[in-house]
């Protein structure tokens, strides 16, 4: 060091510089090697995510599906009382009447067909549903059962012990005791003196509800004080064409006013059915055109296709598929 300047030792020079380009490069390798390592793991753990979520949405689904159909299948031919061997129907569209409306005729309380459903027309559009998939009618009592505390057979009322805002008139009920059972259309409801009408205005081809069913005479009868009465689930249960454009499991029910169809689970492609007749040799199931008698059918094998949602969830970024099978017996069928 001299006077009036400073001079660096080499060292100091040594220890002030820099990367050089290669070490830079090298640096920025690696950097690029560890993030395409990061970048690799997150898309395989957000694909797994993915895969993972559309399968738990596909088994969830098919879940939802089974439960509400093996509710309708179990309560096929089910009214309260258990003597599904005698009914009554009073209906103007039931056979007594000439009539030829399907839920109208307790015979069918249970039917399939394999593409050929007469009550739900096939199409493109909304609710239509897919040519040539596979459908199911049923016919029961609901799941909610009212108690009788009286019958004016000759006012064509009866008197419930409870009060419910559930029944409305135009409504078509089962009611039975131990005897035997009765279709018949309210003609009127009043939920607060717990009535519930049953006269020929409301739809009936008459106000007896005696058995055997007869439209021409009055055959009446008195149900007694805890008959049982129960609103008739009616559902057609069918593959249609959704608002998106895509399938979906769908259910034509009666609730009051007239049938109207209902979306019931989404992504569902196809449906197979086999029934079980009790009456034909050995245990196998068969599909519905060979069917026999459908009043000697105990079960039905139910077989669904679903599709997720996620378009590109599964292997070769397509939609996961996959197909459940579940069998459900007729309650009021099995010995």
């Amino acid at each position: 060091m001299t006077s009036g300047s400073f001079v660096l030792f080499p060292w100091r020079r040594s220890a002030m510089r820099g990367f050089t380009l290669i070490e830079l490069m090298v640096a920025m390798l690696l950097g690029l090697v560890v993030m395409a390592g990061v970048g690799s793991v997150f898309l395989s753990n957000q694909r797994v995510y993915r895969t993972n979520r559309a399968l738990s949405d596909v088994q969830d689904s098919s879940r939802i599906a089974f439960e509400l159909l093996a509710r309708d299948i179990r309560n096929a031919g089910l009214t309260a009382c258990s003597n599904n061997g005698r009914v009554s129907n009073v209906l103007n569209i039931g056979p007594a009447n000439k009539g030829a409306t399907w839920w109208g005729d307790w015979n069918n309380a249970i039917r399939g067909f394999e593409g050929n459903d007469p009550d739900v027309a096939a199409g493109t559009s909304a609710r239509d549903r897919v040519a040539g998939t596979a459908s199911l009618q049923l016919l029961g009592g609901d799941d909610t059962s009212y108690s009788v505390a009286s019958h004016d057979s000759s006012g064509a009322q009866f008197t419930l012990n409870e009060a419910s805002a559930d029944p409305i008139a135009g409504d078509v009920f089962i009611v039975c005791d131990y005897d035997h059972a009765a279709i018949f259309k309210s003609s009127s409801y009043n939920a607060k003196a717990k009535t519930v009408g049953h006269a020929t205005e409301g739809g009936n081809c008459t106000a007896g509800l005696g058995y055997p069913t007869s439209c021409d005479t009055a055959n009446v009868y008195t149900f007694g004080a805890n008959a049982y009465m129960t609103r008739l689930n009616v559902a057609d249960w069918y593959i249609g064409v959704n608002g998106d454009g895509g399938t979906s499991l769908y259910r034509l029910g009666r609730s009051g006013g007239s049938p109207q169809r209902d979306e019931m689970v989404r992504g569902v492609t196809a449906m197979q059915l086999q029934y079980h007749q009790q009456d034909l040799a050995g245990d196998a199931f068969v599909t519905a055109n060979k069917v026999t008698n459908w009043k000697n059918v105990t079960a039905v094998r139910v077989t669904l296709t679903m599709r997720s949602d996620d378009p590109r969830s599964g292997t070769n970024n397509a939609p996961i598929s996959r197909q459940f099978t579940a069998t459900t017996t007729l309650r009021n069928r099995v010995p």
